[in-house]
């Protein structure tokens, strides 16, 4: 065990050492009698049977610890204990006392382990009551009822030996009517960190401080120019708000020396909530205002403040789920792609927002649990690092110390392997003052055991804690964190650093096998089919874009809508992640519906030659260009359009409008033909859905010629006897003679009128309509 030096930097003196060890003899002398010791009364003479039922008893009442403080004290210091016990029994406790144990000091972390699982009084584990002073009585303690209690000693009272870690115990020895006499009948235990002075080599720890969310944003957008953002609910609101969870992982973490890991969609959504932004209502039918700009505002500049000078990490946008994309992604074609823009995606955001250059030479898989496909995958993008955890990467056995984090891997990369005790420890509920304080207590137990587990060699280690922790989880680790920036066995190394510390050649670099991947983690894992329905909206979304003539309003929000498809946060929420996808599809295929053939009615063709209308329409507030309409005759011997069985037009379309496009045909023969129109991209591929209505050709019979040219001879001879009739009557006005004007002008007629002028006849065709055409409408001839 490890022995404190006198000065940070120096070994002890031998005067010193010689104290200490002195110090720990005598104090070990009652303190092992005292672990020697049963409870005084029947107990102590009790057979076999009647000791497991006295083990029982030691459950009676509930101990609550809910503060100890100092968390790490000093020689000058006074430790005080409180919190509540409560009787959970039936009958009364009497004569009850609350009072301190110090165990001896414990050798390695499997040790802390066994005694944080422990529960109920061990005789002899749990040492002997300090006593005297140093205890709060209770005169009766009845059932369910909670009593609160405070206990005081000064450090120096608890005998500590040498510098370690001590078992804490908090115990209440009282008695009932069935068992009148003394014994321990409830009892919780903790751990005091000893190391009063500063080691000499001190432990580089790295602890990570991720600012990591769930998805918001939806992938629609406004019509308007700027794109109003639409979320899907105010939660995000929530957070950044004085006392959410990310004002308070902020708030808290511009005090302590870690390494920011950030999800630059976060930065993304924040940021789009300083301007105009949209809520959906819960139906999703309609959106309303957003009023939180305020906040956003505060929190971005807050957080721009806080990671001056300090090191930021930036995952892929999104936080993609590496390990789905390794297990289901990579069987669908284009996955892997997503990755790579994700990343390159995100260290632009991070950039631009925050003003800083982050690193993306980090991945960061689920609870740091590796196999070689998930290496692959993490790596695939550029990355050259991957935060592990050493339950997932395990030691065999042979080494008697916690090595350095870094371990190379092959192939030119580093597993960062994060510690499993320390990176776990504030995963429980710590909105309970009890689970917090004893979190914080067995942190800075199993922190100070690694220092001394070999006190001449010093080691980087690494903490990544849960990717979201809550507002106390958050509390928790600020506290155990700057009871490590006291900085007597620990100083605080960025993850740049602990990444490129020299590996222990003893440990272990063995990446784990697929089968040895948690079953727990694989079924919270994206399903396949999950990548499948993302790679259709990228088929779709190429296929929409080509026609838009301002691709970045959609191809922008689509494609971060499809990273946080990928988002690790799904984990656990298959219906929800089902459903964002879902909302994404829909939205859409709307988008691309929104350009479409108008629906068209059968339409008739008297004669051999005639033109067809066919309109389409764009309801984007964008143009569409390079885009095809093909008119297809289904009977081209028939009917042929143009020169062929079809005929092609270009379309372009003002957002907002329809185009009408006619098509000239010519009809080989009387009788019904089936015409397609469809839309195509530029480059041969379908566009919507096509249009089909039928064309009924009807020639003209020699019936019909006959009464035409019937009704143009009457109205030759029509025209004819009016003529004549005009003739006769100018020359009955001439043998009359003429007629004088006034002022003398005579009449200048030439004594026939002209001939009137036929007017231009009235167009064939009316005004273009959007709406559909009625049943039996005419062509254009």
């Amino acid at each position: 065990m490890a022995e404190a030096a006198d000065i940070p930097g120096t070994s002890p003196s031998p005067a010193r050492r010689w104290l200490r060890r002195t110090a720990a003899l005598l104090v070990g002398a009652p303190l092992l009698a005292g672990l020697l010791q049963v409870p005084a009364g029947p107990a102590a003479h009790a057979d076999a049977p009647r000791a497991k039922a006295d083990a029982t008893g030691s459950s009676t009442v509930d101990v609550s610890l809910d503060k100890l403080t100092p968390t790490a004290p000093g020689e000058d210091d006074t430790l005080t204990v409180s919190g509540t016990v409560t009787n959970n029994g039936k009958q009364a406790v009497t004569t009850a006392q609350v009072g301190l144990r110090v165990g001896t000091a414990l050798t390695g972390r499997s040790q802390i382990d066994s005694a944080a699982k422990r529960t109920g009084f061990v005789p002899g584990a749990d040492g002997s009551e300090i006593g005297g002073k140093y205890i709060e009585k209770f005169s009766k303690l009845a059932p369910g009822v909670p009593q609160d209690f405070s206990i005081s000693v000064p450090v120096k009272a608890l005998n500590l030996g040498v510098d370690g870690v001590y078992q804490l115990g908090v115990s209440l020895t009282g008695q009932t009517a069935a068992q009148p006499y003394p014994q321990v009948l409830g009892i919780e235990r903790t751990f005091l960190p000893w190391q009063p002075d500063a080691t000499d080599t001190k432990t580089k720890t790295t602890y990570l401080w991720p600012l990591i969310s769930r998805t918001h944003l939806t992938a629609e957008t406004g019509s308007d120019e700027q794109q109003t953002p639409v979320f899907k609910d105010d939660s995000l609101a929530q957070e950044i708000a004085p006392g959410g969870r990310l004002e308070q992982l902020l708030s808290l973490g511009r005090e302590l020396d870690v390494t920011w890991v950030i999800d630059p969609d976060l930065l993304a959504s924040v940021e789009a909530m300083t301007k105009s932004y949209r809520i959906q209502t819960k139906d999703g039918k309609s959106t309303v205002a957003g009023k939180h700009q305020a906040a956003a505002n505060q929190w971005l500049n807050d957080l721009g403040d806080a990671v001056k000078g300090k090191k930021v990490v930036a995952l892929p946008f999104a936080d993609p789920d590496l390990a789905s994309l390794a297990h289901t992604g990579k069987a669908v074609t284009g996955s892997l792609g997503h990755l790579k823009e994700a990343t390159e995606v995100g260290a632009d955001a991070v950039k631009a927002i925050l003003q800083v250059k982050p690193s993306t030479d980090f991945t960061w898989p689920a609870d740091g649990a590796i196999d070689p496909s998930i290496v692959d995958v993490a790596t695939s993008a550029g990355a050259h690092s991957v935060i592990a955890r050493s339950d997932s990467l395990r030691e065999g056995g042979n080494l008697l110390y916690t090595p350095n984090a870094a371990r190379p891997i092959g192939g030119g990369t580093t597993a960062v392997v994060a510690d499993a005790r320390l990176s776990t420890a504030f995963q429980g509920d710590m909105t309970e003052a009890e689970n917090s304080t004893l979190a914080v207590q067995e942190f800075l137990a199993q922190s100070l055991m690694i220092t001394l587990q070999d006190p001449e060699k010093q080691r980087s280690i690494v903490v990544a804690p849960q990717r979201m922790p809550s507002v106390s989880q958050a509390q928790s680790m600020a506290k155990a964190l700057t009871a490590l920036g006291e900085g007597r066995w620990s100083q605080p190394q960025d993850l740049a650093a602990a990444a490129k510390a020299k590996p222990d050649p003893n440990a272990t670099t063995q990446v784990p096998s697929a089968g040895a991947y948690p079953s727990a983690l694989r079924k919270q894992e994206l399903p396949q089919s999950a990548f499948e329905d993302i790679q259709n909206t990228q088929e779709m979304l190429k296929s929409f874009q080509v026609i838009l003539t301002e691709k970045d309003r959609v191809v922008t929000p689509f494609g971060r809508a499809m990273d946080r498809e990928m988002a690790t946060s799904w984990r656990g929420r298959a219906a929800a992640a089902t459903s964002y996808r879902d909302g994404v599809t829909e939205y859409l295929t709307t988008l691309t519906e929104q350009v479409s053939l108008i629906q068209k009615s059968d339409a008739k063709l008297s004669g051999r030659s005639a033109t067809i209308p066919v309109s389409v329409q764009n309801n984007l507030v964008q143009g569409v260009d390079h885009l095809v309409l093909r008119l297809t005759s289904m009977n081209p011997t028939r009917l042929k359009i143009g020169d062929g069985p079809y005929e092609e037009h270009p379309i372009k379309i003002a957002g907002g409008h329809s185009q009408s496009v006619k098509f000239t045909t010519t009809a080989n023969a009387n009788g019904p033909v089936p015409v397609y129109a469809q839309l195509y991209t530029e480059d041969g591929e379908p566009y919507g859905n096509p249009v089909r209505f039928e064309v009924n050709v009807t020639e003209i019979t020699l019936t019909v010629m006959l009464v035409i040219a019937g009704g143009i001879l009457l109205l030759v001879l029509a025209g004819f006897r009016m003529y004549t009739q005009r003739k006769r009557a100018a020359r009955k006005r001439a043998l009359e003679g003429p007629d004088e004007g006034p002022e003398g002008e005579s009449g200048t007629g030439s004594g026939e009128d002209d001939p009137e002028q036929p007017s231009d006849p009235t167009p064939d065709t009316a005004p273009e309509s959007t709406d559909p055409s009625e049943t039996g409408e005419r062509v254009d001839r």
